[in-house]
C-alpha cells in the first residue's frame, strides 16, 4: 500500500551552495500525489514534481526545474529519507531555492519523518521493474541498473586523499537497509576544492559541521567520520535519493563506479528511453516486504535518536 506522513514535520536550515536560508515542511499528501515540491517564497507559489524529466545539469548536487525556470537545488538527500522510509506521498513546501544541508546526511529528515509517524493509505502501491540493462557512461565512469527483484546498490569510489582513498560497498536495500546503513552519512569535500567552489558561487552555506572536509590522509571535521568508509556509504545515500526522483520504488540492481548526480539522471533518462527496458508492476504484500521503507517505524527511532544524542 501507499504511505505518507501522519501530520506536517518542519525542519530549518541553510543551503550548502546558496547559503541561504530557509524553512521547509513535509506535508502528507493524498495517495496518488507523489512527492511534490513547493517553492513558497514565490508568488504565485510554484510547484515541481519529484522527476526524472524535471532535473536539469549541475555538477554537485541533484537540481529541479519546473520547465518554466524555477528552479530547487540539493534535493537528493530528503528524497533519500523519504525513499528510505517508504514515505510515497508527500507535499514538501519550502521558503528558498535551496533544501537545508542540515547536518550533511539523510539523517535529520529521517528522525523527523519517524517521529511524526508514517500513515498507510488505501491504496495500491506499483514499483517499476527493470527489465534488461541500461547503462551510461563517461570515460571510466559508469552508472548501470539490472533486473533484480528489490533494488540492490553497488558503488565504487576512488579518491587521491588517503583519508577517502578507494572504497566499495553493496547493499541490499530491502527492509530498512538504508535507515541502518546510510542514512547517517554526511556529504564530503577535498579541503583544496572548498575555494574553488566557493569562487564559483558554491559551498557558502558549507562548514565542518555540515560536510566531511578532508586534507590528504586527515579529517577535518570534528569527531571524524562515523563510518570508516562514510564516503561510499554518502555516494549510495546520494543515489538513493537520485534513483527515487523514477517516481516509484525500483525493482533493479544499481552499479555505480565514480558515477554522480548527473549519470544518475542520465540513466534514468535512458531507462525510460526504452520501453522494453522496464515495466510497472503492482506490489503484492510479499514485494512490498522487500521495499527499502517496510517496516522501518518498527526499530529504527532509537537508533537514528542516538546518532545525534552522540553529536
Amino acid at each position: 500500500m501507499q504511505a505518507t506522513l501522519n501530520d506536517t514535520v518542519t525542519f530549518q536550515g541553510v543551503g550548502l551552495h546558496s547559503g541561504a536560508s530557509a524553512r521547509l515542511d513535509i506535508h502528507p499528501a493524498p495517495a496518488g500525489h507523489g512527492i511534490v515540491f513547493r517553492r513558497t517564497d514565490l508568488s504565485p507559489h510554484v510547484d515541481i514534481p519529484a522527476l526524472w524529466d524535471h532535473v536539469t545539469p549541475s555538477r554537485l548536487c541533484t537540481l529541479l526545474d519546473n520547465g518554466q525556470g524555477v528552479t530547487l537545488s540539493t534535493v537528493e538527500h530528503v528524497m533519500a529519507a523519504l525513499a528510505g522510509t517508504g514515505i510515497h506521498n508527500a507535499l514538501v513546501t519550502i521558503d528558498g531555492p535551496e533544501i537545508p544541508i542540515l547536518d550533511g546526511s539523510s539523517a535529520p529528515f529521517v528522525a523527523g519523518i519517524l517521529e511524526t509517524g508514517i500513515a498507510r493509505e488505501a491504496a495500491p502501491l506499483r514499483a517499476i521493474r527493470v527489465l534488461r540493462p541500461v547503462e551510461v557512461r563517461e570515460g571510466d565512469a559508469f552508472a548501470r541498473l539490472s533486473p533484480a527483484d528489490h533494488l540492490e546498490i553497488d558503488f565504487e569510489i576512488d579518491f587521491a586523499d588517503a583519508a577517502i582513498g578507494h572504497q566499495e560497498k553493496r547493499l541490499d536495500m530491502a527492509n530498512g537497509a538504508f535507515l541502518r546503513e546510510l542514512a547517517d552519512s554526511r556529504t564530503f569535500c577535498r579541503a583544496a576544492d572548498v575555494d574553488a567552489m566557493r569562487r564559483n558561487g558554491l559551498a557558502l552555506g558549507g562548514t565542518y559541521l555540515n560536510a566531511v572536509v578532508v586534507d590528504g590522509g586527515r579529517v577535518l571535521s570534528p569527531g571524524g567520520l562515523r563510518h570508516t568508509d562514510e564516503a561510499v556509504r554518502h555516494k549510495m545515500l546520494d543515489a538513493t535519493g537520485d534513483l527515487a526522483l523514477a517516481g516509484a520504488p525500483l525493482l533493479a540492481r544499481y552499479t555505480g563506479h565514480r558515477a554522480g548526480h548527473a549519470m544518475t539522471n542520465r540513466l534514468l533518462r535512458a531507462l525510460f528511453a526504452d520501453a522494453e527496458a522496464w515495466t510497472w508492476e503492482l506490489c503484492s504484500p510479499e514485494l512490498e516486504g522487500r521495499l527499502p521503507g517496510a517496516g522501518v517505524a518498527d526499530y529504527a527511532r532509537p537508533r537514528i535518536a542516538a546518532v545525534f544524542a552522540a553529536e
